[in-house]
């Protein structure tokens, strides 16, 4: 009987053994942050197709977009011009799904390639092996719903990416490095080879950017996120540990999702400082969810804003939000509509004057960060308007607070009179912005 080796038709690199030597070994946990070209997706389709022959189960590969799962990785072909999925071998395949990207193996083991736009599609799973590819770029909420299904089914995941700022990818990376269950490896084209200084200096002198060259070829986490609205304005910023005030009000800043995600920020004005404490977001849920969510924190409520669009009326029951919410116990406040771009605008003259709660507001950070302009993959250029993802929730309830917060009548008067109260350095509200 004819045997057949698994990985098949594979060799891997000497930089990429200590990657798959960790995981043969039993490590669950790793992630790689591997500059571009270093063959992250060839060795991780190799590593899963290992994985699926070990034990029988479901195993997904992740990527940021449905569209770059079936670019990169189910169409994919690499240099050599050997297709990607040929790594699994065609007689061990029971049945292939090219509408879904799924392969059904003999074993029954099942294999598919998903995008993470819309992370709660994936809830109900139950697999036992994932790959994220391109972390930095996927929505972070995937591996909190993820996370829990593999710690019960004693499953594995590896993260690969190359840098986009500091975003959640960088704080996992951070986390693993010290952590002695997980493998953490940062390779630069310095530790490979594969890219040599004399093809960058000849690409440098073709004019790439910079910031591209030290984060995509040196994995470097500093520069700005690749078409990025606020990561320069971001930088100014405070960002640490913050602990609201009991008797200053706590306003709430709301972008109201229907079939999308709402998001909701919790902010208190001292000063010139606006310090943003916390921070709320769930898809799925109705106001009434959120309402009971706001009165489970400890804080004593001011005001609460909401764009103007929370005063249309529902087809169901023919009442406006703002009227269901009223009969909850809020009156909202409603946000002046301006152009997206004065919004833009506003948010990055507001930033400079914020603080952030680093761990509660984690995610508004990375949605902030990671806002950013449209892609037009023909041209190869950004748009001029923004790209609809996950961090879009975060970044409209932020562009609602830099717009309506310079709207709020007598402002500077109450902070003044609060900041009486405390010890907190008062600082000259005339020029704020």
């Amino acid at each position: 009987m004819h045997k057949l080796r698994i990985p098949y038709k594979y060799k891997p690199r000497d930089y990429q053994l200590p990657l798959l030597k960790a995981m043969d070994s039993g490590t669950k946990r790793a992630i790689c942050i591997w500059h571009r070209r270093a063959g992250k997706d060839k060795t991780l389709i190799n590593l899963i197709a290992k994985k699926i022959f070990e034990r029988k189960g479901v195993y997904y590969y992740f990527f940021p977009t449905y569209t770059q799962a079936r670019k990169i990785l189910w169409d994919g072909i690499d240099k050599d011009g050997f297709a990607l999925l040929n790594h699994f071998p065609k007689k061990l395949i029971k049945k292939k799904n090219d509408q879904e990207m799924k392969l059904i193996f003999k074993n029954g083991s099942i294999f598919q390639c998903l995008g993470t736009e819309n992370p709660h599609a994936i809830r109900g799973t139950n697999p036992i092996g994932c790959i994220f590819s391109e972390y930095a770029y996927q929505n972070p909420q995937i591996w909190e719903i993820i996370s829990p299904i593999l710690l019960e089914n004693n499953g594995w995941a590896v993260f690969n990416t190359t840098p986009n700022g500091k975003n959640h990818a960088y704080r996992l990376y951070k986390m693993a490095k010290k952590n002695p269950d997980w493998f953490a490896e940062k390779l630069t084209i310095e530790n490979t080879g594969v890219i040599t200084k004399k093809m960058l200096e000849k690409e440098q002198k073709e004019g790439l950017d910079q910031d591209f060259i030290q984060r995509d070829y040196f994995c470097s986490f500093e520069g700005s996120t690749k078409g990025s609205y606020y990561s320069k304005e971001l930088k100014k910023a405070f960002i640490g540990k913050i602990k609201a005030e009991k008797e200053i009000p706590v306003d709430t800043w709301w972008d109201l999702g229907m079939s999308d995600s709402t998001a909701i920020i919790f902010t208190q004005n001292i000063g010139k400082k606006i310090y943003i404490i916390d921070y709320l977001e769930a898809s799925g849920e109705g106001l009434e969810f959120y309402i009971n969510e706001l009165r489970k924190k400890p804080y004593k409520y001011g005001f609460h804003y909401a764009p103007h669009d929370i005063k249309v009326r529902e087809l169901g029951s023919g009442k406006s939000r703002i009227e269901i919410a009223r009969n909850l116990g809020i009156n909202f406040q409603i946000i002046k509509n301006i152009p997206l771009i004065d919004g833009i605008n506003a948010v990055r003259k507001i930033l400079p004057f914020c603080a952030f709660d680093e761990k509660k507001c984690a995610r508004l950070l990375d949605a902030l960060d990671n806002y950013k302009k449209a892609f037009n993959e023909k041209t190869k250029e950004f748009q001029s308007y923004p790209l609809h993802d996950w961090s879009s929730h975060g970044a409209d309830a932020f562009r609602y607070l830099a717009v309506g917060h310079k709207e709020k009548e007598g402002i500077n008067k109450r902070i003044i009179a609060e900041n009486k109260l405390y010890s907190r350095k008062i600082y000259d509200t005339k020029n704020a912005y």
